[in-house]
């Protein structure tokens, strides 16, 4: 790629990086200044009605599709059902899904801290648990030259990673540049947090898990940055739908001495694509609620009711759990049981004991009865 006069030097260790803000660049990144970033973004497109609804989703699209970048085998419908449930995984795929998003609330939550090798480490024991051959290796920096990135495609290697030895001084200077910011120079937030994200793949400091661990990083950052509509956007998806891409964006990086603007480029792209997905989804979701605004005006049945009466009217074998609903509208469990048991009584639901402790609810015979007598269709 050819450069302009104005590019600028980034170094890691002895690494040596530069990138050019370009035209494309420039114009993107005030776009998402004005849409994504600060609280004026987030007000401005996701209805504060349905923050917690979307946050909740886009959290668990983040996590499948971060996974299934890395390998997981898994349907979304069925991976979003095991994490609203919280049914233990019974295979590494699940497990991957899990951890990821176990990581990503632990993030949202910490999004102010510095970034340390200790949190660094933290994050992948998160990322990695139960995923790596061995239990060793999960929190912990590889201690060998054993690792090489290969195209997922044809095996070949694409890669070869710097030296173990030199992981204490790369690792260092990532969390310096993650938690400074130079009074010498501008660095924009979000080309800080695609660079973080590419280091984490170039130094490869895990045997494994890399990748999940760059996108960990980056959502951190900019959360960490203000940068608010992060939380409901889904990276990974529109990474996972243009992996070879991707790749790519990597290796014309490394091919051209380093030059980042393949990378930065490739990735403000996929936040555009993310952006407008997320966009797309709200409006779906706000036909939805015209919809659910009916069963509102059932006397005494509240908007989270409502939600479920909707999912029940379009999917009339869905099964919900006290732990489910907790989970789908983040409240408390009484509140969630509270909810269940308040439908049971008004009879849209049934019970059914799986055992001593658990229940759960299903839709009751005279739920269509009801809905016709409330003059719902």
């Amino acid at each position: 790629m050819a450069r302009a006069v104005n590019y600028k030097n980034i170094s890691f260790g002895s690494y040596q990086f530069n990138y050019v803000t370009t035209d494309y660049i420039q114009k993107i990144l005030h776009y998402f200044d004005m849409n994504i970033g600060g609280y004026m973004g987030a007000n401005n497109v996701v209805p504060d009605a349905d923050k917690t609804r979307y946050l909740v989703s886009a959290i668990m699209e983040e996590a499948i599709s971060s996974s299934q970048i890395e390998g997981a085998n898994t349907t979304r419908k069925k991976a979003k059902e095991m994490l609203r449930k919280e049914v233990k995984p019974k295979t590494k795929s699940e497990q991957m899904i899990v951890n990821n998003y176990v990581t990503i609330k632990h993030i949202t939550q910490n999004r102010n801290d510095d970034l340390t090798p200790e949190k660094l480490l933290y994050v992948h024991g998160l990322i990695a648990c139960d995923t790596l051959d061995d239990k060793k290796e999960e929190g912990a920096f590889r201690i060998s030259d054993d690792v090489q990135v290969v195209n997922h495609i044809d095996g070949e290697v694409v890669h070869t990673p710097p030296s173990h030895k030199e992981l204490e001084i790369l690792i260092k200077d990532l969390c310096d540049f993650f938690n400074a910011d130079s009074k010498e120079t501008f660095m924009h937030p979000i080309l800080k947090a695609t660079t973080i994200h590419f280091m984490i793949g170039y130094i490869h400091p895990f045997t494994d898990g890399n990748g999940r661990t760059a996108r960990a990083l980056f959502y951190w950052y900019l959360l960490k940055k203000g940068y608010w509509l992060t939380e409901y956007l889904s990276i990974s998806k529109i990474i996972q739908d243009t992996k070879n891409q991707y790749e790519k964006a990597y290796l014309y990086t490394e091919a051209d001495a380093n030059d980042l603007t393949y990378f930065m480029t490739y990735h403000l792209k996929v936040m555009d694509k993310s952006f407008e997905a997320l966009k797309e989804y709200i409006q779906l979701k706000q036909k939805e609620n015209l919809q659910i605004a009916s069963f509102v005006r059932i006397p005494n049945v509240n908007e989270r009711q409502a939600q479920l009466l909707k999912i029940l009217y379009d999917e009339p074998e869905s099964i919900f759990t006290v732990k489910e609903v907790e989970n789908r509208f983040l409240i408390s469990n009484f509140t969630a049981r509270t909810d269940l048991l308040g439908l049971v009584n008004l009879d849209f639901l049934d019970i059914i004991q799986v055992n001593k402790v658990k229940q759960n609810f299903v839709r009751s015979e005279k739920f269509l009865v009801l809905l016709t007598k409330y003059k719902i269709k």
